[in-house]
């Protein structure tokens, strides 16, 4: 019984050290890997373990359909406002090739960090870093898929795309597959000149590399 309650006042001191300890700087990077598509605003957010931007196979939250079909970040930011340890949004178009960095800041020792933002031209595919440890210490790399939302048919056509190519409708009521997924990339789908072809805007996965780094000790 001693030898237990030795444990748990250990455990209890331990605990209550980590939550005691401040925050941390940390400097994350997004560099845009895909040869045709831009990403719009980057939404960088610092959280606890139980916070998700989104679940794969599941339905998207209305926040993120948003996100996904119009690039606006701002319910999102708002759904998780309460619960976040920081919220950054990385202003302006990634094109391909491009990089963009901000700082955040968060608890190494029960942070989490998630990014997004969506892809243009698309329906409703975006970028993520899905819900990933913040680094204890250097820096962390993570090779990132696009997510379709799944909330708007893949339809490719320039009246559904928002952004500088397009100039389309954003977020709509459409429906769409129902659950997040992997994003698959453009297919040839006819020859309407209003839907746009793989052969520029067509993806690999992964559509961005993306570094978090602790700035100090």
């Amino acid at each position: 019984m001693f030898k237990q309650s030795i444990l748990a006042l250990g455990l209890t001191l331990s605990t209550a050290a980590a939550l005691s300890q401040p925050a941390v700087e940390y400097e994350v990077t997004i560099t845009n890997i895909t040869p045709g598509q831009t990403f719009t605003d980057q939404l960088v957010v610092v959280h606890p373990g139980s916070v998700q931007l989104f679940e794969l196979g599941a339905e998207a939250s209305e926040p993120l359909e948003i996100l996904a079909e119009g690039g606006n970040p701002e319910r999102v930011i708002q759904q998780v406002a309460d619960v976040a340890m920081d919220v950054d949004v990385i202003p302006g178009l990634l094109a391909p090739g491009e990089t963009a960095s901000t700082l955040v800041t968060g608890h190494p020792s029960r942070g989490y960090i998630s990014l997004a933002a969506m892809l243009i031209p698309t329906n409703d595919t975006f970028v993520a870093l899905h819900k990933v440890r913040l680094p204890r210490s250097g820096t962390a790399t993570y090779m990132v898929p696009a997510y379709d939302a799944g909330t708007e048919i893949n339809d490719q056509n320039c009246l559904n795309m928002p952004g500088p190519v397009c100039g389309g409708e954003g977020y709509s009521d459409e429906p769409g597959e129902g659950f997040v997924h992997i994003g698959n990339g453009f297919h040839e789908l006819g020859d309407d000149p209003d839907v746009l072809g793989p052969q520029v805007y067509d993806w690999r996965n992964s559509v961005a590399r993306i570094t978090v780094r602790r700035t100090n000790r």
